[in-house]
């Protein structure tokens, strides 16, 4: 292993024992969730146990609309949550999304990890991921390309970090040709690319450039959970008064204005930022989303409640989501939707 790879193990360990704390929340902005309360039905039709939260993902029918989010990998300790995040992604039947692997491009010494990932998570689709920085510098995608073979991924994220990069030391907050990076990367692709951004939300201006693209789903990953500035930040030992901690688009702004593009696009939606409880979930969904993600919140549970604990509070969330669907009339996901919120200002 290069000293390259070293020091970006050494940031991800870093980055990982940060989002085991809330101190990286962010401080003002919130996801904009609150905003928004479900329309009561008091006439409700709905068979409880008649719905069926289900769902394709990119060809393969998961039980959730929800995706335990990537967080980390290249640590010791990374590649023990990310088995145990495999085990719970088996359970519950619901995508898993890795850490960027970018630490593993230029050795083989994980390979074995990851054979035992893709067992362990048995059918669930696994997502690999790269950042839009690192893309930018390939020469040739075939290295990448060889690893999600290795990986045996179902979908390749491209996150979006250029905050992070900016604020992060040594980062690499050189953007420039990242739209032809990705157009070219999507027609290579053996596998669907799905582009997110890591907190600070995409705007439906850039999600009809990513579409265009041939992008095949969007994570939004809004402003409003994790401040990846926060996080930085606090790497660099600043103040914590910097103004670019709450930088970024809420997430339920991001969901309700690029769910506007499915009028010319057929893609899929993730609402991810901010999402710690089943409310979260169920008004990401009304919003537009077709599924929902989330990464510090599911950490967080498993160091405290091992991988038993990750699957208990994705199903707990989702009757909560039953039982919310129950009480606005909505028989099935395709009739939740905008129609079944309200804004709290106009109880008013």
């Amino acid at each position: 292993m290069n000293e390259q790879s070293e020091h970006i193990i050494s940031r991800k360990k870093e980055h990982l024992e940060l989002c085991k704390t809330d101190e990286v929340k962010f401080k003002e902005k919130t996801s904009g969730f609150e905003q928004y309360d479900f329309l009561h039905a008091a006439l409700t039709e709905v068979k409880i146990d008649k719905i069926d939260l289900s769902k394709k993902f990119f060809g393969k029918r998961v039980s959730y609309p929800f995706i335990i989010s990537c967080m980390t990998g290249g640590t010791t300790e990374g590649e023990n949550i990310n088995l145990q995040l495999a085990e719970a992604a088996a359970e519950l039947n619901v995508p898993l999304g890795l850490g960027s692997l970018r630490f593993a491009l230029e050795t083989n010494i994980f390979d074995e990890h990851f054979k035992v990932i893709r067992k362990t998570a048995k059918d669930a689709p696994i997502l690999g991921n790269i950042g839009g920085a690192q893309i930018i510098q390939m020469k040739s995608f075939k290295p990448l390309f060889h690893l999600l073979d290795k990986v045996e991924a179902d979908v390749l994220v491209v996150h979006l970090n250029p905050l992070q990069e900016l604020l992060q030391k040594n980062g690499e907050p050189n953007f420039h040709g990242i739209t032809k990076s990705l157009e070219k990367l999507v027609k290579q692709s053996p596998l669907p690319i799905l582009v997110k951004e890591v907190g600070s939300g995409i705007s439906k201006k850039n999600a009809q450039l990513l579409l265009g693209l041939g992008v095949a789903g969007i994570d939004v990953a809004g402003a409003g959970g994790t401040s990846w500035a926060g996080v930085e930040i606090l790497r660099n030992k600043q103040s914590t008064e910097n103004p670019f901690w709450d930088w970024g688009l809420p997430t339920s702004y991001s969901i309700k204005s690029i769910a506007e593009l499915r009028k010319k696009h057929k893609f899929i939606l993730i609402g991810s930022g901010g999402i710690n409880s089943s409310f979260d979930a169920a008004k990401a969904l009304a919003l537009g989303a077709d599924f929902t993600a989330s990464a510090r919140i599911i950490l967080q549970t498993l160091i405290n409640s091992q991988q038993a604990g990750v699957v208990s509070l994705i199903k707990e969330w989702f009757e909560d989501v039953k039982k919310i669907m129950f009480l606005t009339d909505s028989q099935n996901l395709c009739s939740f939707g905008l129609e079944k919120l309200i804004l709290k200002k106009d109880f008013s």
